[in-house]
């Protein structure tokens, strides 16, 4: 609001300026009139009169259409939406930080970062840049723009962005569709309560039946069922309902005994229906299953194998466990199950060679239940590793494997073991910040970076650090002055922090080059295509990783377009040794 006040001031402005100049040459004219008639009564004035009522119809047209296109601007800027999470000045950004990309290079570059698996740095800067309120680029629609921040909020499961930005934005496209997944995400969990406290985001604009149907079950579900029968009646007044939630909604309001017993598996909410009110419900996934109703029926519990001889549905649900869509603990508690006679566990190393994938994995992981020291554990836990990985379903056995690996103590791990062991524990990719440890005797990561990491940390005690800690450095003749120091000593300068005039820039930064095409946008003043760029370029590693050329140019690029913010996170991640 404070932008399109602003917006109005700026018009208003103009159009000030515009009729103080209108005055000017209005009376510029009438004195000049005035002028040629007291001087003469030749027929010439007459024309040049002419003349002068048509120069101020032209001066007034000119001015009129001026006004219409500054108003027009200004509508056009009023209208516009923006969604987002943070103000573009949070991150150094502006209002139009898209205003010279192209919405075909926008749109690529999205589509380029989405097939990353984006680092933790990567997608802290990509969070920052995306979600700045600001205008769409040009020629891209709202519904793409709006679409783009949606689409990625639901593919990377962000239940809490989704929550603060469904807080922060009032009407937007696709408003609906955030709205469900985080009901979906509740059901699917079986987590009912918290499914309806997502219903308070649902307002009167939204006629989204999915929604609408969600919202009246949550009043019975309540035990509001007054109010759930005047809601259902508005439903169905609107012609919202269909058959077949009408059967389920008439059999939970109690106006029907029975309901029709049908089971649909088109969407979660028709889905979690049926399984609340038919009879002795049993449904069997298949390959074509929904993972969010995967997800439901292994929350409720409601996939159970009591007969082991149904070799297929073993195997489907082997293969859902290989793809993340069923619990693969559930997979070895199926495995228990299977009954083998004693001669065949007790030849259990032979014996499996002679039956089905299944039937070998299920006798092999009895046996490693069975054995009796860790040697023999870790034979069947091997060998099981082979029979899972000839059919392919290695996904369902590694972490499996690992935290069984993880739970023998090392003094009883058998030398011939230790190195095998330590290539099949899993270790979950963990973002450990740690405490950082200051040396004076390296630039990059002496107490100087304080500037950059700590908010109160003033220029002048950064300036004071820098001479003190490049007056040690400066003694030591074989020091190296690496990229990352210049990284730091130009951020500083930029800064307006004092630098020693002993550090010869122009000669450290020879160096090294930064990408010309980088340094375009740069020029150009791409400021939040410059930071996707930079995005893509982190892609899936940390910051910390990047080597020191890349970590210098990134910072060197930022400080020419003045996102400071993003720069200070790329610092404080790269640069600091943690312990």
């Amino acid at each position: 609001m404070k932008l399109l006040n602003s917006s109005k001031v700026i018009l208003f402005i103009i159009l000030f300026l515009t009729s103080f100049f209108y005055v000017q040459a209005e009376e510029e004219v009438d004195i000049w009139k005035k002028n040629k008639q007291t001087k003469s009564n030749k027929p010439t004035t007459e024309k040049k009169l002419d003349d002068s009522n048509v120069y101020k119809a032209n001066l007034k047209k000119n001015l009129n259409q001026q006004v219409q296109i500054q108003e027009e601007k200004f509508e056009e800027f009023e209208q516009a939406k923006l969604y987002g999470l943070y103000d573009p000045g949070e991150n150094d950004f502006t209002i139009n930080m898209w205003g010279n990309t192209g919405a075909e290079e926008f749109t690529s570059i999205i589509k380029r970062i989405n097939k990353l698996k984006l680092s933790r740095s990567a997608e802290e800067i990509f969070i920052k840049t995306i979600f700045s309120n600001s205008y769409k680029p040009e020629k891209l629609s709202e519904e793409i723009f709006a679409n783009i921040k949606i689409n990625w909020l639901i593919d990377n499961n962000k239940e809490d962005l989704i929550e603060e930005f469904l807080k922060l934005n009032g009407e937007f496209v696709s408003k609906g569709r955030l709205i469900q997944y985080l009901v979906d995400r509740n059901i699917a969990k079986a987590n009912i309560p918290d499914a309806c406290k997502k219903v308070s985001f649902i307002d009167v604009k939204i006629k989204d039946p999915y929604l609408e149907k969600f919202k009246i079950y949550c009043l019975v579900f309540a035990n509001k069922r007054n109010e759930a029968q005047l809601q259902y009646d508005l439903l169905k007044e609107q012609k919202l309902s269909n058959e077949f939630f009408d059967d389920k909604i008439n059999y939970l309001l109690g106006l029907k005994e029975k309901d029709s017993g049908k089971v649909l598996d088109n969407n979660l909410l028709n889905f979690y229906l049926s399984s609340i009110t038919v009879e002795n419900f049993n449904y069997e996934p298949n390959d074509k299953t929904k993972k969010t109703i995967w997800d439901y029926l292994n929350a409720s519990n409601l996939i159970k194998v009591e007969n082991t001889e149904d070799v297929q549905k073993i195997i489907d649900l082997e293969k859902a466990a290989n793809e993340n869509k069923f619990d693969k603990n559930q997979i070895f508690e199926i495995y228990k199950q299977f009954k083998f006679d004693l001669n065949t566990l007790i030849t259990a190393n032979s014996a499996y060679r002679s039956l089905s994938g299944l039937e070998s994995r299920a006798l092999i992981y009895q046996k490693y239940l069975l054995a009796e020291n860790i040697p023999s554990q870790l034979s069947y836990l091997f060998l099981l590793k082979d029979l899972f990985k000839k059919d392919k379903l290695s996904n369902v056995y590694s972490k499996f494997l690992s935290n069984k690996l993880e739970n023998i103590k090392d003094k009883d791990i058998p030398e011939e073991y230790k190195e095998t062991i330590a290539k099949n524990i899993v270790k979950e990719k963990e973002y450990q910040e740690g405490k950082i440890k200051f040396n004076d005797k390296i630039l990059h990561r002496s107490k100087v970076l304080k500037y950059f990491i700590e908010d109160d940390y003033s220029k002048s005690k950064a300036a004071k650090d820098l001479k003190i800690v490049y007056k040690k450095i400066k003694k030591n003749k074989n020091y190296f002055f690496s990229a990352k120091d210049l990284a730091i000593v130009e951020s500083l300068k930029k800064d307006g922090v004092k630098v020693t005039e002993d550090i010869n820039f122009k000669k450290f930064a020879e160096r090294y080059s930064v990408p010309k095409n980088l340094i375009d946008l740069a020029n150009k003043n791409q400021k939040g295509y410059l930071a996707l760029k930079i995005v893509e370029i982190i892609g899936e590693d940390e910051v910390k990783n990047l080597d020191s050329e890349t970590i210098y140019f990134i910072t060197n690029l930022l400080n020419q377009v003045n996102l400071y913010q993003i720069r200070n996170t790329i610092i404080a991640s790269a640069l600091p040794l943690r312990v």
